[in-house]
């Protein structure tokens, strides 16, 4: 298989339907309605780096179901190419849901078990032409969980040879994984085939056992990385390389729901490392496309368009001056 030209951004990992309550401060017990969204912080980021304006693609699965036919045709309509999502015959399309009680806590409930179809992507149904010839290739820790994913993204991996951009979400949930030490391993073997990788600190943590913030891009550095980007929550951003180190800090914003606000990061940092703008503007500029999505609802048809960041990143940077 070929790809031409290139895609901008190529994705592999989750993709499913978020069912999200529409009322706001209550528990799932007592919530009346919901919103039905397109889910999955790989499908989510594929569709951040898009409504910027990128050729993006995504690797994943969906089951052979009404919510599968969701996931690929809401992909299509939000810019997404979905040649790459297999339709899995057994395993059905994840749901998840969510409750919302601003501004900081919003519980998480997964629905993947026996497995996911986006975990059964398997190594000899990979495009590597199109992995290989990508301008940037995101990955998320999530996809290391279990075999059949796992060996298709090593595969992946080993047809880029650590090309530039190729990314790693840290993107670290326990509830897929048999304990932290195997997801350590893997991260671990994982960070000798990227150049980029991002996460929090407890993501840190597992990657390299730091959450000290320079210590852990220090870490991460040392393992073969070039630019390592720990976010910081309330503190703000740090990206590092060998030879520069910026700390950005948060936007406040009306926090309404902060679960897709690391996917619009993504999406956005994506954008900025494909441009080739310096660190502290990427980052800035990531940092306001993240804080856009907290302030709304939903994840993925919540992704702001270039006009929409650069109008807050660029109030941002007044305000900074003004102060």
């Amino acid at each position: 298989m070929t790809t031409n030209p290139p895609f901008d951004v190529l994705a592999i990992g989750r993709s499913g339907v978020d069912i999200y309550p529409l009322q706001v401060g209550v528990g799932l017990e007592r919530v009346e309605s919901f919103g039905k969204f397109l889910g999955g912080s790989a499908a989510n980021v594929s569709v951040a780096a898009a409504r910027l304006g990128n050729r993006t693609a995504l690797i994943s699965g969906a089951g052979a179901d009404p919510f599968g036919r969701f996931v690929r045709e809401e992909l299509a309509r939000l810019g997404v190419d979905n040649r790459y999502v297999t339709v899995h015959p057994k395993y059905p399309t994840p749901v998840t849901f969510c409750e919302i009680f601003p501004p900081d806590d919003f519980p998480l409930y997964f629905y993947r078990k026996p497995s996911a179809p986006d975990l059964q992507i398997t190594a000899d149904e990979l495009d590597l032409d199109a992995v290989r010839t990508a301008r940037l290739y995101w990955s998320t820790v999530t996809g290391l969980s279990e075999e059949p994913s796992r060996g298709a993204h090593f595969a992946a991996w080993e047809a880029r040879e650590r090309a530039p951009l190729t990314v790693l979400d840290l993107d670290y949930r326990p509830m897929f994984w048999d304990s932290p030490a195997a997801a350590s391993t893997q991260v671990q073997r994982a960070l000798a085939h990227v150049t980029v990788a991002v996460g929090n600190r407890e993501e840190c943590e597992i990657a390299v056992g730091e959450t000290n913030p320079h210590k852990a891009a220090d870490a991460l550095l040392d393992l073969g990385v070039e630019l390592a980007i720990v976010k910081q929550g309330p503190r703000g951003v740090l990206g590092k390389t060998r030879s520069a180190s910026v700390t950005v800090p948060p936007i406040e914003v009306d926090v309404i729901n902060g679960l897709g606000a690391g996917d619009s990061f993504g999406g956005s940092l994506c954008h900025g490392l494909l441009h080739g703008w310096p660190l502290e503007k990427t980052l800035r500029y990531a940092n306001a496309a993240g804080a856009i999505v907290a302030s709304r609802l939903e994840c993925s048809t919540a992704m702001p368009t270039a006009g929409e960041v650069a109008e807050l990143a660029e109030q941002i940077a007044v305000e900074a001056v003004n102060v």
